[in-house]
């Protein structure tokens, strides 16, 4: 058959963003954990072809409507999958960072005292995050932002699962397997980090399709 869900291509080399993440990282966390997120979201999937033509982002939504018998399985892999489609499209090498859009710097400003108060709330939620996790900021359904962390492959999209819902446009993966080549257990290190390989252009474009 054909699966449908697919390892998608990055739009930057594997070594693009050193020295923050590393090729080695990024090649392990993409080939070997983000393709395993896939294999057993297709093969959970397989009995429901009435499922399929659901992107992951609608099956996340959808969780407590799922059949109880794959529902775990799709929050986990449907979950480790879109969270890191999303993910590898918010980096980008450090010279292409940019800043956030007009927009959204004004509503950072407005709902998170700003983006140096912002940065200090999401570093927060992301080296608080008991075990493995994410760190988020998400639009709500009032149009405001807010700053969240949710565990293992969980995300703001999976309604009635998490403390604080909405549209995730930034997110930072936090398993130890994202990091730990690197950093060690200087998780703090890791998130600072960050900050410089971030892809404003598309988290500002995402803020944009939640506001129109």
């Amino acid at each position: 058959m054909a699966y449908p869900f697919t390892l998608p291509e990055l739009t930057y080399p594997e070594d693009a963003l050193e020295p923050v993440i590393d090729r080695q990282t990024m090649m392990i966390h993409r080939t070997k954990h983000h393709q395993a997120y896939i294999n057993n979201l297709n093969k959970a999937l397989e009995p429901h072809a009435d499922l399929h033509s659901l992107c992951g982002g609608k099956l996340c939504r959808a969780l407590s409507t799922l059949p109880e018998s794959i529902r775990t399985a799709v929050r986990n892999n449907g979950g480790g999958h879109w969270n890191h489609k999303a993910f590898w499209t918010m980096l980008c090498p450090a010279s292409q960072s940019g800043a956030p859009s007009p927009a959204l710097a004004a509503a950072i400003d407005s709902s998170l005292g700003g983006i140096e108060a912002m940065k200090t709330k999401f570093g927060t939620a992301a080296a608080s995050r008991f075990g493995s996790g994410w760190a988020w900021i998400v639009v709500k359904a009032d149009k405001t932002l807010a700053v969240t962390s949710t565990p293992n492959q969980d995300n703001p999209l999976m309604s009635g699962f998490v403390e604080v819902e909405g549209v995730p446009i930034l997110g930072l993966d936090v398993w130890e397997h994202a990091y730990y080549l690197n950093y060690q257990n200087r998780r703090p290190d890791y998130v600072s980090a960050f900050w410089s390989i971030v892809n404003w252009s598309e988290v500002s474009r995402r803020f944009a399709d939640t506001t129109v």
